[in-house]
């Protein structure tokens, strides 16, 4: 809770942390909707603006967390108590107006992708073959799978690396081991990192590939932009926003394939890609960009 860190604000676990002299506050829906909507009563009793947001906002997560009668319930009277919501998708509006909050503004997840400290771009001639985004076996719409499949075909043909975390365990171990690659090309990272490590092994890569079709805010997508990486596939709201012409959004598993293809063999049209993704990103997904949408969107929802 607290305003968001894109408009100079902090993060608090609890509302009684809250300084009284800020008067706007953000709540992030997660699990427990029963504490969402206690904190929110309280804030609301102190005076203050109060926006809700999903934590986890891809509208699969959102139904998962709904599915029982009670928690829709919850999530009904939060709504209806809020002065506003943010929806990090496009495809959240109608469903935040629904359930009664009076004002919803799309506003994505922001990047700091002005900030030369979170520019972790490796030069071109150093980068190596392919990085897979996506990491869970045991999530259909990421469809992990599905990447990896197709990805295949690609590095063997090109002769490219390809990199893959495993999140999984001995099983995701023996699943990547059943696919068949060449053992000269896979490098499998087990275990935790660090994000700014985690930024520095995907800005080695040539490009990012992937297939998740989610309808999540795109997380895979931004930390490709933070990595100046190309991200091909993947229907998040950052992808479509920074990525729009080799994202997944209206385009099958052979387009993204061929566009991959042509990236791997035209290094030059990876930097074209990347110098795109930049502007777009200061106009649509920028810290500077978010908090001035932030500011006037709780001027207009302020009590």
């Amino acid at each position: 809770m607290g305003l968001p860190p894109a408009r100079g604000g902090t993060f608090f676990r609890k509302d009684q942390e809250i300084p009284a002299e800020q008067k706007e506050v953000l709540v992030l829906l997660r699990g427990n909707l029963k504490a969402c909507r206690q904190a929110l009563v309280e804030l609301r009793s102190e005076k203050k603006t109060v926006a809700i947001a999903w934590k986890e906002a891809g509208p699969l997560q959102i139904a998962e967390q709904l599915a029982k009668p009670a928690a829709l319930k919850l999530f009904q009277e939060i709504c209806q108590r809020a002065d506003g919501a943010i929806a990090t998708t496009p495809d959240l509006v109608p469903f935040f107006t629904a359930a009664g909050v009076r004002h919803v503004e799309f506003i994505p997840t922001p990047y700091p992708v002005e900030d030369a400290r979170w520019n972790f771009a490796t030069p071109v001639e150093e980068r190596r073959g392919i990085f897979v985004g996506t990491r869970e076996f045991g999530v259909p719409s990421r469809q992990h799978l599905a990447a990896l499949l197709a990805l295949r075909q690609l590095v063997a043909s090109m002769f490219e690396s390809v990199t893959v975390v495993n999140a999984d365990g001995w099983r995701g171990r023996g699943m990547i081991e059943r696919l068949g690659y060449d053992a000269r090309l896979l490098k499998v990272v087990e275990g935790r990192m660090t994000y700014p490590r985690y930024l520095r092994l995907l800005a080695q890569h040539k490009l990012v590939w992937q297939l998740d079709a989610s309808g999540t805010p795109g997380q895979v997508a931004g930390d490709a932009l933070l990595a100046r990486v190309p991200c091909v596939g993947g229907n998040g709201t950052t992808e479509r926003l920074v990525f729009p012409d080799i994202c997944g959004h209206g385009r099958d598993a052979e387009q993204l394939f061929d566009l991959a293809a042509r990236l791997l063999e035209h290094p030059h049209d990876c930097e074209a890609v990347i110098e795109r993704a930049e502007s777009g990103a200061k106009e649509k997904v920028s810290f500077t960009a978010v908090a001035k949408r932030l500011e006037t969107f709780f001027r207009r929802i302020a009590r």
